[in-house]
């Protein structure tokens, strides 16, 4: 009997994925197993979050178009999803893992998400997006490759080096989340880490002794193509490495024009990809440096995360003070011209063979304009939140999605405003109302002391202009309309706006958030929710059949024996994955 029932789901899986062969996308399954560990990247044992024993997780490496599985057993002690930042999720915001869209994997369940990474290249990673989990780690990279037909804009790298920095606590994350609902700040970060790793000890005074620091080592004359992300809780970091160029490539699935810098801000949630030559003597080791950045930087020199690199020929340790940090204390203008120096390669061809400029977002309409302002932090109704316009969201206990999908009435309000209310702060589901094939304008208007960065899931938008004050009508006269960079996420200088356009071309309900994750737990984001009128695959894939479920339609979710099915599922997705490689590699014979 239990042989017919896995035959019967092995056929519905033939079904659904042989059309996959034909198709030539090929089929991509990752095993996750999220659970705790203790480690002490800064010399102070703590619970930290490991994706298959590791912190950080295994990096997700897959090709244009490809269909991906990814299997997550929770581990964890509570509710759980995995974002995957800058992955557009294209007709399937069901696959998100944001609580807009998904119900959360309970303790103990395992849940698979299936999506395809459909027209997309370069870097990006995943992480837990509920109950500010990402402080803990649980995070890793995701590398989307160009197709071998589609040919990158630089020679193809001898290398590929992913590295993680982030801000860093040596409290957890549910005792962090404890500090922000007693109505308190988190306060000066313990340190700075680089691939889950704490500080070379450069300094006697500031680093002790005994703390494991990251090593790269590389071989002398070779290219390497470094991705790097800011995974950390809120703080901005200039990254660098000791008399080496960055030749920046990459940014967030977007080739930039290709220019060197000798060290480059990066704000919390955005990833950048450089090339880097080993072109030095070797006479020693080299600093990788990530620094706080906005902040008294006298003060946070401890919250410095140093990594070495490593020649293959190396003659000696690291030694001396480190490279130095930009001098700009008195200058604002320095970092946001760096960043506006940033710019699309409107030449060279991205997942598709046509050039990234064909798209010439500067000649199309208008169709909605928002302007989501943020300010420091409020007291509603007793409690300290964050806003947005003035509106500080809560998240159903239906996601929004589900919600349409099943006609559940009173979980969401379509009504978030285009400007910021004038009157007292409130809590609100208030979601922006985007229209399918539209194209919005959104000003990002930070009034905070703090810098902030946003993100957008779903999409790739365009960075047209970022100035400080207010924003004004005239400022469009300010605005890049020709290779303003395409990403996923921007950062807003305090007191200060960023304007960003999207092509609402994706349907689904889509998170658009600060990426400061004190201020995200507290309530600064929202939704837009984009809705083809006429309903159909093309534009929207059906709910998935493994859905789960929760609130107002928590009864249509069946139970899991999760003891058996983790062996169960495990075996049958090894099989059924061999299986179907075999009938991949069969059926060409055929045609």
């Amino acid at each position: 009997m239990a042989l017919c029932s896995f035959l019967s789901v092995f056929l519905i899986y033939i079904t659904l994925f042989v059309s996959s062969c034909f198709a030539a996308d090929p089929f991509v399954s990752y095993e996750f197993e999220v659970s705790y560990i203790t480690a002490s990247p800064l010399g102070v044992p703590q619970q930290v979050i490991a994706v298959n024993g590791k912190f950080p997780g295994p990096t997700i490496n897959v090709t244009t178009n490809n269909n991906v599985a990814v299997n997550v057993r929770n581990k964890l002690d509570e509710n759980l999803l995995i974002s995957w930042s800058g992955i557009q999720q294209r007709r399937s915001s069901w696959q998100d893992g944001v609580l807009g869209t998904n119900c959360p994997i309970p303790p103990k369940w395992n849940w698979t998400y299936q999506f395809q990474v459909k027209d997309q290249i370069g870097s990006f990673f995943y992480f837990p997006s509920l109950n500010f989990q990402r402080a803990s780690g649980g995070y890793g990279g995701f590398i989307i490759n160009n197709r071998a037909i589609i040919p990158i804009p630089f020679a193809t790298p001898d290398g590929d080096i992913v590295i993680f920095i982030g801000d860093w606590y040596t409290q957890n994350h549910t005792a962090l989340r404890k500090v922000l609902d007693a109505g308190k700040d988190l306060g000066m970060p313990d340190g700075v880490l680089i691939n889950g790793k704490g500080p070379f000890r450069y300094n006697d005074t500031l680093v002790p002794d005994g703390i494991d620091y990251e090593t790269i080592e590389v071989h002398p004359g070779k290219t390497y193509r470094i991705r790097v992300h800011n995974v950390g809780v809120s703080t901005s970091l200039n990254f660098r490495i000791q008399n080496h160029n960055l030749l920046l490539a990459e940014t967030e699935g977007s080739y930039t024009v290709q220019q060197n810098y000798t060290s480059l801000d990066i704000h919390v949630g955005q990833s950048y990809s450089f090339l880097v030559t080993m072109d030095q003597n070797a006479s020693t080791d080299y600093y990788i440096v990530a620094s706080p950045r906005f902040v008294n930087e006298s003060r946070w020199k401890r919250v410095t995360g140093v990594g070495i690199l490593h020649y293959t020929n190396s003659k000696g340790k690291a030694k001396g003070p480190l490279p130095d940090p930009p001098n700009d204390e008195f200058d604002k203008t320095f970092s946001m011209n760096q960043a506006r120096s940033i710019r699309w390669n409107v030449s060279a061809s991205g997942a598709r063979p046509n050039p990234q400029g064909s798209f010439r977002y500067g000649s199309i309409n208008v169709t909605e304009i928002y302007v989501l302002k943020n300010k420091p932090p409020v007291t509603i109704n007793g409690k300290r939140r964050t806003t947005l316009s003035g509106i500080s969201f809560v998240n159903p206990s239906t996601p929004i999605r589900l919600a349409d999908w099943f006609k559940v009435k009173g979980v969401y309000k379509l009504d978030f405003p285009t400007r910021p209310l004038t009157g007292p702060s409130r809590m609100e589901t208030s979601v922006i109302n985007g229209t399918f094939r539209g194209f919005m304008e959104i000003i990002l208007q930070n009034n905070d002391t703090k810098m902030q960065s946003y993100h957008m899931n779903g999409y790739a938008f365009f960075v047209v202009g970022m100035d400080y004050g207010e924003w004004t009508e005239n400022s469009r006269g300010t605005y890049n309309k020709w290779d303003g960079i395409a990403r996923s996420t921007t950062q807003v200088y305090p007191g200060a706006w960023t304007a960003i356009l999207i092509s609402l071309d994706n349907v689904g309900v889509w998170n658009i958030r600060t990426e400061n994750l004190d201020s995200w737990y507290l309530g600064q984001e929202t939704y837009v929710r984009v809705v083809n009128p006429e309903a159909t695959n093309k534009t929207e894939l059906p709910l998935p059949d493994n859905a789960l479920y929760c609130g107002a339609l928590s009864k249509l979710q069946k139970p899991e024996d999760i003891s058996s099915a983790n062996s169960i599922n495990g075996s049958r997705t090894a099989l059924f994955l061999t299986l179907l490689m075999i009938i991949c590699a069969v059926i060409p014979i055929f045609r």
